[in-house]
């Protein structure tokens, strides 16, 4: 019957277009919605403009016994969604394992740290048991769940609703907390010790390395129950994230073998600057492997402050390398009961209007996203995320956040030339060290020191109006001006990259103590660690370690007062300039030219300061490092409070400014270029023309789409 109806709406010409710009949501996630709500809320779906739908197709819900699989509500949400020109992406949820497959497997169980088997579990985001799966080092479990796979795929890949398959959830590895990890099954305990001996060839380097000298076989290795700073636990948390990894290639590779047609898609969660050693995520890893990346971001649990939502779409932005991305689920209703928002204040995201909603989409697409889907087409009706994230109703029925999920989408798909311009390139990078994160985690069991490092400096930009990419190791080259947030651990294959970028005519800010922990966690005893001393014209002359005395610690680099945090480091000149002094008078930040580039070292951690306390002298100094480094501002923008973008490409020009205030404000906006004429095509906003200048007035959470010329 399906083959058939496939036939018939391709022989009609029924058979859908892949869309201009996807937009839709999720939609069914057994046994939400209702189904006797099903055709019409499809009809009513296709009638407000929505085109994409994803649905979770979870792996408990259909092999409902060894080998028997129940399609039937699958294949109704498929031909439904055909049948009002609605395309689908399937899901694939082999992290929800059948019931009877945690009996017949339970040796693939997840294995805690503490040595508890993980059981079956319902889903907080879907009334479905099974969760959160079976753990896939086990080469029989791997092999149920591809044989799974593989009959989704080849149901499917033929409907004419089908238009990809998102894989892996969120790429979220279950990883648990630093101090209770997953997972210690003999399954990955074996896959962690060939691991180790493709990294360190004999069991007698190895031992070595991990200062553990009477190991007599390769299985007296064991993964650490306790993180710590030496290298056991580095290579544990490595080994995770690199099995993740395989992991995710595992599904891409299947799914392409399978079906060559549609796309293979994926999003994370935007949390590559505090994630990584626990998540394993990782924006440049995951998205190298598919053909279109995104991310889940809802400020009900992030906070509605506008730079979070930016730093997310940036970042994301960043690591899918110039592939399309989308926001792949964005919030479009509120969020009840959480322990994420008690406390905070209706308009911190906890109860959004269609004015939350339309900020929040444009702030996205401003970022580059070129897809909008939103967690929920409507609300969950049970389980602990009721009523959450939806535009419609608990009932199905339009609501004025719904109705503008329609006017976007509806501008969206007419604008088809808007997305041939894309996001300029930023006037400074923020480097992203995975090895610094990582070491964060162990040596304190959190990465919120190095989090809010990278994320305070974003901020100071963004307050700026200062576009800060975020820039991967390996593409120092592609900025300028580069500021490397929290480096107290580098590996020496870093050190040589960070030398060769500034040496071939680079711009470097370094945050304090760069590489003093180096490979396998080992201090350094000259500091900076690893020759740094000779890029910097610095040699460290004092060190101190105190967190808790330092919050509100303040110091002065290029003549504005900076808050530091977490430690200082105090430095003689060894062929560099004083640029700073600690409060004690000790010189804390040096400039110096090396090669053909410059740096900055800086004693302390400025952006981690400025998360805590933004003040206008740190403004400046960010603000100043542009002009420090010789790179014209892109824009810039008469109220802070605004925040513009600029789109090139395709023979379009595209200005972006945006209103996160509940007051209406009128703006200017300079450019580098003349500006010939304006329009704005978002609902034609009156723009006034001056130069290089652009004014207007922008209301509550609205936006100025400007096609210039």
């Amino acid at each position: 019957m399906r083959i058939l109806i496939a036939v018939l709406l391709s022989a009609a010409g029924l058979w859908a277009a892949d869309p201009v710009f996807p937009y839709g949501a999720v939609y069914f996630r057994k046994s939400n919605p209702p189904e006797q709500d099903w055709a019409r809320d499809h009809a009513t779906a296709a009638k407000m403009g929505m085109n994409t739908f994803r649905h979770w197709f979870m792996w408990s819900a259909v092999e409902v016994a060894p080998g028997k699989m129940d399609w039937r509500d699958y294949d109704m949400q498929m031909d439904l969604a055909a049948k009002n020109n609605i395309r689908v992406i399937l899901a694939e949820m082999v992290t929800a394992a059948p019931e009877w497959a945690f009996t017949k497997y339970a040796h693939a169980r997840y294995l805690s740290a503490d040595g508890r088997p993980v059981e079956s579990g319902i889903s907080g985001s879907s009334a479905t048991g099974g969760f959160p799966g079976l753990c896939l080092d086990n080469e029989d479990a791997k092999g149920l769940a591809e044989n799974w796979l593989v009959a989704l795929v080849e149901r499917y890949k033929g409907h004419p609703a089908t238009m990809g398959y998102d894989l892996w959830n969120e790429h979220t590895a279950q990883g648990g907390s630093a101090q209770n990890m997953l997972c210690y099954c003999p399954a990955t305990q074996r896959k962690f010790r060939q691991w180790l001996k493709n990294k360190y060839g004999t069991l007698e380097a190895l031992g070595k390395a991990w200062y553990r000298y009477s190991y007599a076989e390769w299985d007296d290795i064991h993964p650490p129950k306790n993180l710590s700073g030496y290298p056991e636990s580095l290579d544990w948390l490595q080994f995770r994230i690199d099995n993740a990894h395989s992991l995710a290639k595992w599904r891409v590779d299947l799914f392409r073998k399978h079906d060559s047609k549609n796309k293979v898609v994926a999003h994370g969660v935007g949390m590559s600057l505090e994630g990584h050693p626990s998540a394993t995520y990782d924006e440049w890893r995951s998205a190298a492997d598919v053909d279109v990346w995104g991310f889940t971001w809802v400020a009900s649990r992030k906070g509605n402050e506008p730079w979070k939502q930016f730093h997310a779409v940036d970042l994301v932005r960043a690591g899918a390398r110039g592939k399309p991305f989308w926001h792949a689920e964005a919030q479009a209703g509120p969020l009840w009961m959480q322990p994420q928002v008690i406390g905070r204040a209706r308009e911190d995201g906890r109860i959004s209007d269609d004015k939350d909603v339309r900020l929040w989409n444009m702030i996205s697409i401003a970022g580059g996203a070129t897809g909008i889907l939103y967690p929920r087409w409507r609300p969950l009706l049970d389980g602990p995320l009721f009523g959450a994230f939806g535009a419609y109703g608990m009932d199905g029925s339009v609501t004025p956040r719904a109705e503008m999920t329609g006017k976007v989408a509806g501008w969206a798909n007419g604008n088809p030339e808007l997305w041939k311009a894309r996001p300029v390139r930023g006037e400074v990078g923020i480097a992203w060290v995975p090895e610094s994160q990582i070491f964060n985690y162990v040596q304190q069991g959190s990465t919120e020191h190095y989090a809010q490092s990278a994320r305070g400096a974003y901020q100071a930009f963004f307050d700026n109006n200062i576009q800060a990419d975020f820039v991967h190791i390996d593409h120092l080259a592609e900025y300028r001006l580069v500021y490397l947030p929290y480096p107290i651990h580098l590996r020496e294959s870093t050190v040589k990259k960070l030398r060769a970028y500034v040496e071939n005519g680079g711009t470097l800010v370094s945050e304090g103590l760069p590489g003093y922990f180096g490979d396998r966690g080992k201090v350094g005893t000259v500091q900076p660690n690893y020759g740094l001393e000779q890029l910097f014209g610095a040699k460290e002359s004092y060190v101190e370690f105190t967190p808790d005395l330092l919050e509100d610690y303040t110091f002065t680099v290029r003549g504005q007062a900076l808050a530091g945090r977490f430690f200082i480091q105090e430095y003689g000149l060894a062929g560099g300039r004083a640029a700073g002094r600690h409060a004690n008078g000790h010189v804390g930040a040096v400039e110096h030219a090396s090669g053909k580039g410059r740096t900055l070292l800086i004693g302390s951690f400025p952006g981690a300061g400025y998360f805590r306390r933004p003040t206008p002298q740190a403004r400046t100094f960010f603000a100043g490092l542009l002009e420090w480094a010789g790179i014209a501002r892109t824009l810039q923008v008469s109220d802070p409070l605004v925040k513009a973008r600029l789109h090139r490409g395709g023979g379009a020009r595209v200005l972006y400014v945006l209103n996160p205030t509940r007051q209406e404000r009128p703006v200017v906006v300079e450019l580098q270029d003349a500006v010939r004429g304006a329009k704005d095509v978002w609902d034609g906003k009156s723009v006034q023309l001056e130069g290089r200048k652009v004014k207007v007035t922008i209301g509550d959470r609205d936006v100025a789409v400007l096609r210039l010329e």
